[in-house]
């Protein structure tokens, strides 16, 4: 390396392999190639591509699709006390600052019990089906912070702001956090992810018409067979649902119902109030980049690589 020259970082140098693919001889010069360089220039290098969908099947393996929890299987959840949102939201107009926020609310009241957010810096690029690698350190961290100080306020279940084996690997953002946090995890959409056949076309749009009244429901069945989530009319004056998967230690049936009782409005509180505008919880002026450290072939660990 020349003396005072920085060492590019594994996005740059990817992206910079990729910009000079494009402009080899065997492509055809033109403002289309162009585009689709700079298109691919957001993207990681193949092999990272590569690692992420086997560390995906890695922890696909440990999702556990059913109730583990007696108050799951009780038709008022008794026994549960205390239920988490986590989303990750950007700052208008900037596709790398957003804020990475927690909340816990008791239950049935729906109060909120504890709140922290924070400023974080995603390094990792934007790639549809692996938004949990560049999201999910930054909510493990949250959940791992609030187990350190205020063990009797964590979550017996978080609900997440996106899907979980409603997928395109059947991996979503929401079993993602649960098999790291082991903790009951549900994913809760507002649109519809089409994998596996799933289509918003007119068939769809028509059972979504025929939700009538809150708690109404239909499967979403792909063509492979399986039913990866339910669409749910969470609120009598909403006519759009919402898009129910398990993420994990939950069964479908409990994890719709639940998010049914969670909703004052059409978003449950835990999604809504996590999501809501401003910046919650002390920590907010802090700033933060994280990266994936694989530290051996079978075990994944999450790192701070930066501090602000």
């Amino acid at each position: 390396m020349r003396p005072g020259k920085a060492r590019a970082s594994p996005w740059q140098r990817g992206r910079n392999a990729l910009a000079r693919l494009a402009s080899g001889s065997d492509v055809q010069k033109g403002a289309q190639d162009e585009t689709m360089a700079q298109e691919a220039a957001g993207w990681p290098p193949e092999e990272t591509l590569s690692l992420w969908k086997r560390e995906q099947a890695r922890l696909k393996a440990r999702v556990v699709d059913r109730d583990t929890e007696a108050w799951q299987r009780d038709p008022a959840f008794s026994g549960l006390r205390r239920v988490g949102g986590v989303d990750v939201s950007f700052v208008k107009g900037d596709s790398v600052r957003a804020c990475a926020s927690l909340v816990v609310l008791s239950y049935p009241e729906l109060e909120v019990l504890y709140e922290e957010s924070r400023m974080v810096s995603l390094t990792a690029p934007y790639v549809s089906g692996f938004l949990a690698f560049r999201e999910v350190p930054f909510l493990l961290e949250l959940v791992q912070q609030l187990r350190e100080k205020e063990p009797g306020l964590m979550p017996q279940v978080l609900l997440v702001d996106g899907n979980g084996v409603l997928h395109h690997r059947g991996f979503g953002v929401a079993c993602h956090l649960g098999v790291l946090t082991d903790l009951p995890c549900v994913g809760v959409a507002k649109k519809l992810l089409q994998v596996d056949g799933l289509e918003n076309n007119a068939l769809h749009k028509e059972k979504i018409r025929l939700l009538q009244t809150r708690g109404d429901s239909f499967p979403l069945l792909g063509d492979s067979g399986t039913v990866l989530g339910m669409a749910l009319r969470s609120h009598d004056r909403s006519t759009r649902p919402l898009y129910v998967s398990v993420g994990h230690r939950m069964s479908l049936e409990a994890a719709v119902r639940l998010t049914c009782c969670c909703c004052r409005f059409r978003i449950p509180e835990p999604v809504r109030q996590v999501g809501g505008p401003g910046i919650r919880g002390g920590s907010a002026g802090a700033s933060a980049s994280y990266h994936l450290l694989f530290r051996a072939p079978q075990q994944l660990s999450w790192g701070q690589s930066a501090v602000t």
